[in-house]
């Protein structure tokens, strides 16, 4: 029992970011008829904006400390960064410490940003072609996207630490009315996954309960019905294509501290995201979201070492195996919709 609680846990963190990248992808095929496979990419932008936004707040300047001195006793100098100059030592401390969790404000109006100028400059003129000539042009773009990244960051992963208090584990058996140091789980990856709760219920609500969301859905189902009526449906979903790359640039954000990030990490969740969105159903949101976590759960089950004994390298190759299984039964995926990518 206590194997399989921690192998739940540890799926639900696995598929809370799969949950969000597939969530994007099928806000964006949704709306716009887009196979996005610069996605991942938008993933791994979300992350490098933490890398930055940490970075930035440890700018520091070279100063005597008449305090502290060599074996000569000549006083030495210290790097003390800007923002201990302008909130003081420990409120300097305290921002540095939090730089995942603040650089969520910074990535918003990035990624938003991003989504629109990718939208705006390269996939509005690809709507009325095929899917196929759509994943060449942005699997470019995601390849152009690495390619930057290494050049600006280099090559080797950054590690971007949680704010210390969230830095140890917590003992969640007890916490369930277990023995105490039965299942021991990091913080952050429980922070993670109610997280990625947030995220996905805000982004349902949006589209269930707002006029937006609303009008959004409508155009989903009816475009040419919806622009008949007077209402601008390209700028709306234009907008959702910000929202989408907001979602995915999130995720990446609170992924830093549970794996650094580096150049090539959106090509790794990439795939895995696509066959998320296909086993989930083209074009669902709650398909998405339900894969995302069961396959999730499934990939950290298949990782148990009592299953690697009796099949090595399962863990490897499981996602794709159910993803087999689910389309020779249900073509569609999950919760796949009539007609969608079936012409």
């Amino acid at each position: 029992m206590n194997a399989v609680l921690l192998q739940t846990l540890d799926g639900l963190s696995k598929g809370s970011a799969y949950a969000m990248i597939a969530l994007g992808l099928t806000l964006i095929f949704g709306t716009l008829g887009v196979v996005n496979f610069a996605h991942g990419a938008l993933f791994m932008i979300g992350a490098f904006c933490a890398v930055t936004l940490s970075k930035f707040l440890t700018l520091s300047k070279e100063v005597v400390d008449e305090s502290k001195t060599d074996f000569l006793g000549n006083p030495l100098k210290v790097n003390v960064p800007y923002v201990n100059d302008l909130f003081g030592e420990a409120t300097g401390a305290t921002i540095i410490d939090w730089a995942v969790p603040l650089s969520l404000l910074f990535a918003i109006p990035v990624m938003i940003l991003v989504g629109i100028v990718m939208e705006r400059g390269l996939i509005k003129h690809f709507y009325k072609r095929p899917h196929a000539d759509q994943i060449l042009v942005t699997f470019g773009l995601a390849i152009v996207l690495q390619e930057i990244i290494k050049f600006y960051y280099g090559a080797n992963p950054i590690p971007t630490p949680a704010p210390s208090a969230f830095s140890g584990s917590l003992d969640f058996g007890a916490l369930i009315g277990m023995d105490p140091n039965l299942i021991i789980y990091p913080y952050w990856r429980i922070i993670y996954f109610v997280f990625a709760a947030l995220i996905i219920g805000a982004v349902f609500a949006f589209l269930q309960f707002t006029t937006f969301g609303m009008v959004v859905r409508a155009g989903m189902a009816d475009r040419e019905t919806v622009q008949l009526l007077g209402i601008n449906i390209d700028r709306r979903f234009t907008l959702m294509f910000g929202l989408a790359a907001a979602v995915a640039g999130l995720a990446g954000v609170m992924y830093t501290p549970i794996n650094s990030p580096n150049y090539h990490m959106g090509m790794d969740f990439l795939v895995l995201s696509f066959v998320v969105v296909v086993v989930g159903g083209m074009g669902s949101l709650p398909g998405a979201v339900l894969a995302g976590f069961l396959l999730g759960i499934l990939e950290s089950f298949a990782s148990m070492r009592e299953i690697l004994d009796v099949l090595p390298g399962i863990n490897q190759i499981i996602i794709y195996l159910v993803a087999i299984i689910i389309l020779l039964t249900r073509p569609r995926g999950l919760m796949g919709k009539k007609g969608v990518m079936e012409e």
